[in-house]
């Protein structure tokens, strides 16, 4: 894209200059050769009016006096029983420009000049013409590449988003880049991010609250039917048919268990050996400008090289969230630390703000549940997502608030202890 614009306004620039430049170098060759003439055509009226006067005030004329006075010129005057005076060299035959004029008393004048006095004064101006057309495409250029640079970044970035929501990372970007299209592609995509986190939400509460809504009429249903079995003394037929019905709600509860294991089974395997280091690097590049523009420090601590078996996108946006919560309602640096052991890969979010209010501490992953004006959402998210990858987030200290994601770890890796400064 940013090659096409390029081209594109290059193209347009060399027409408009050549439009503008050819007629613009005809006109200043036709005017420069106009007033060429013009100026040997006064010249020669000049000429015949000085020779006129001294030819009634019977002076001779001086030829030194009219070189001086017409230099580079090449002068012939013929008067009636009088010798022809002639002054100055005559030019070749091929570059003359002459002017003659002729009075009543039998003078006449011929004055000639050299045509590449003109042609050189012709030529300046043509290569002035053409300096500025070449100025002319430069700035162009320039201006096309700062248009193509301030439009295709902006392009990149949407991209990388929807790549983002693809990977399963639905939370809004809200970036915007002064261009009413582009802000409007911008709106829909964070709109979207909103909704599909909305409905996963929804999803697995829905798959959560019927499993759970199920199983216990599930079970009431086989307690009643193992009474009327056990209190069944007549009809055959009753402890049959009850003995068959709990057999089927048996069915019925393992029918469930299965699905459920499956769906936590299918969500497992989207996990993979995630390197920890490049989405923490991801997260500090995406957050660093924001915590900058609040004069707040973004600390990476810990060990690293460390691998977990998560959904990389699942795990940026808690780490997103965590972060965003640090950066609204905290206060001075955040730090991130990890560690492993033996059972679990730990990542800790910590600020120096107030902290959780004592009475919200065990509240606090509760949806619509939020001490600060908040929607009360972003912590359940991302909680259930943590959930969903094998993991648990704990809040591990309220004042300060330090929030840990407790990971499956995946292959064993060899760890060194690194403290970074200031991301």
């Amino acid at each position: 894209m940013r090659r096409r614009l390029l081209s594109s306004t290059l193209v347009v620039a060399a027409i408009a200059v050549l439009l503008l430049g050819v007629p613009l170098g005809l006109v200043v060759t036709r005017l420069i050769d106009d007033e060429a003439a013009q100026q040997l055509r006064a010249q020669a009226t000049l000429l015949l009016s000085q020779v006129e006067y001294a030819s009634i005030e019977d002076r001779p004329i001086d030829p030194d006096e009219l070189q001086r006075q017409y230099p580079a010129r090449y002068v012939q005057i013929f008067i009636r029983d009088r010798p022809t005076v002639v002054v100055g060299a005559e030019p070749p035959p091929d570059r003359q420009m002459t002017e003659e004029t002729q009075s009543e008393s039998g003078v006449f004048v011929r004055i000639t000049r050299d045509r590449a006095h003109v042609e050189r004064n012709i030529r300046g101006w043509l290569m002035l013409i053409v300096a500025l057309a070449g100025l002319a495409l430069a700035v162009a250029v320039s201006l096309a590449v700062v248009q193509s640079r301030r439009l295709a970044l902006p392009l990149l970035d949407l991209a990388r988003i929807a790549e983002r929501l693809g990977s399963g990372d639905a939370r809004p970007s809200r970036h915007r880049y002064g261009i009413p299209e582009l802000d409007r592609v911008a709106e829909v995509l964070d709109r979207s991010a909103t909704r599909i986190s909305e409905l996963l939400s929804r999803e697995r509460e829905f798959a959560t609250d019927a499993s759970h809504q199920l199983r216990t009429p599930l079970t009431g249903l086989t307690m009643r039917l193992e009474e009327i079995v056990a209190a069944a003394t007549q009809p055959a037929i009753v402890r049959e048919e009850g003995e068959a019905a709990i057999v089927q709600a048996e069915r019925l509860t393992k029918v469930i268990d299965e699905l459920l294991a499956a769906a936590r089974r299918q969500r497992h395997a989207q996990t993979e050996a995630i390197d920890l280091d490049e989405v923490l690097g991801q997260q500090i590049t995406e957050w660093e400008p924001a915590f900058r523009r609040s004069r707040r420090e973004l600390v990476l601590a810990g060990d690293r090289g460390l691998h977990a078996m998560v959904t990389k996108g699942g795990l940026s946006q808690v780490l997103a969230t965590l972060l965003e919560n640090s950066l609204e309602h905290g206060d001075g640096p955040v730090t991130i630390t990890t560690g492993s052991s033996d059972r679990s890969i730990v990542i800790e979010v910590a600020d120096c703000g107030p902290g959780i209010p004592e009475h919200l501490r065990t509240r606090v992953f509760e949806r619509n549940v939020s001490g600060a004006g908040g929607t009360g959402l972003g912590l359940t998210l991302a909680r259930a997502l943590t959930a969903s990858d094998g993991g648990r987030l704990e809040l591990v200290r309220a004042r300060p608030a330090v929030f840990a994601l407790f990971l499956r770890p995946a292959v064993e890796t060899a760890r060194q202890r690194v403290v970074s400064g200031p991301a």
